[in-house]
């Protein structure tokens, strides 16, 4: 008897193990056929955010195994602070929930801390489609010949809102360089922001050099209708080397620090990221459809086509920089805090 109980547990054991192990694949690759994911991003359908996030819900279908239905959701709010709330707190966290973060995440956490919902370095990186820098342009009637114009003329820029770098440079600006900008906020995405400034309601606005020259290239024709002031970022735009950078134009050795620390932003913005809890297995899937995504053959000209550039990191690589960026000494995170948002 002990003997048949003692071989009946053994094979109850055996058939266990035997029926765990398609629920550990089903968790994985198989888990995702028949769902249908959320690409959840912070601004309008208009722009660079809007218009990568719809060509990723177009491919990621195709390189995610059991081809699941990708759809697009637009969340505009604090400058795409309210999206990145959401998908840190409320998103699905099974791998059926895809954040596009905002570029500015780990800025707006370190200087607006009591502002934001959610902690950078817990998102997990799937890839990043793209870096750019942040360019604060002018119309060419603002009365601004040259960067020192800046320290004399007030030019009022049009934001969407403190979490975004569309505030967040002027800011930078006014309190490293002594620029007059008046920020205005409220504006709802890049086109709209670029509509302010053709209506005359505002001189002025930073968006990333994508978002500008896929939008509005014929502004920056000679005697067009506006002009590139400064660029933020660790390297100058290949598209614009004469275009100084702030970190060549700020001299005090903390302002630079904080100017450098402000250049994070590039690499950030424009992938896509899942929120904390999501199972390793499914996000080594999701990082592999990622991969595949951004060397499809035709992802690229239909970048193109969408007026998009693609310049891709991987899920690791990006991971590795918001770790890094978040290792930030707290003196100048309090100097940065008062300069630019004012000590709040």
């Amino acid at each position: 008897m002990y003997k048949f109980l003692k071989y009946s547990a053994v094979a109850a054991v055996g058939a266990a193990l035997l029926a765990g192990a398609p629920a550990k694949a089903q968790s994985a690759a198989d888990f995702f056929k028949g769902k249908t994911l959320t690409i959840v991003y912070g601004f309008g359908s208009g722009g660079t955010y809007g218009r990568f996030s719809l060509l990723f819900a177009e491919y990621m279908s195709k390189h995610i195994p059991g081809n699941p239905q990708v759809i697009a959701q637009s969340m505009p709010g604090a400058g795409g602070l309210k999206a990145a709330n959401y998908a840190y707190n409320v998103m699905p966290k099974d791998g059926t929930g895809l954040y596009v973060p905002v570029d500015t995440l780990i800025v707006s956490e370190l200087l607006r801390p009591k502002a934001v919902k959610f902690k950078s370095d817990k998102f997990t990186w799937l890839g990043n489609a793209v870096q750019a820098n942040a360019v604060i342009v002018v119309r060419t009637d603002a009365g601004i010949n040259k960067l020192e114009d800046l320290k004399s003329k007030q030019v009022i820029i049009a934001s969407t809102g403190k979490g975004s770098q569309t505030f967040l440079m002027p800011a930078l600006m006014n309190a490293v360089y002594g620029a007059k900008f008046k920020i205005v906020s409220g504006y709802k995405g890049s086109r709209n922001l670029q509509l302010a400034m053709e209506q005359g309601e505002a001189q002025g606005s930073s968006l990333t050099w994508l978002a500008w020259s896929t939008a509005k290239p014929q502004w920056f024709k000679p005697g067009g209708f506006a002009k590139a002031l400064v660029q933020i970022g660790y390297a100058k735009d290949k598209a614009l080397p004469n275009v100084p950078l702030a970190s060549e134009v700020v001299t005090d050795p903390g302002d630079k620090q904080i100017v450098n620390f402000m250049a994070s932003m590039g690499p950030i913005g424009r992938g896509l990221a899942v929120p904390p809890g999501v199972p390793a297995d499914r996000v080594a899937v999701l990082r592999k459809a990622f991969s595949d995504m951004i060397a499809d053959p035709t992802f690229g000209p239909a970048a193109k086509k969408r007026k998009l550039a693609v310049n891709a990191l991987s899920g690791e690589e990006v991971q590795k920089i918001v770790n890094e960026s978040m290792k930030v000494d707290e003196a100048l995170l309090k100097r940065a805090r008062a300069g630019i948002m004012g000590g709040k």
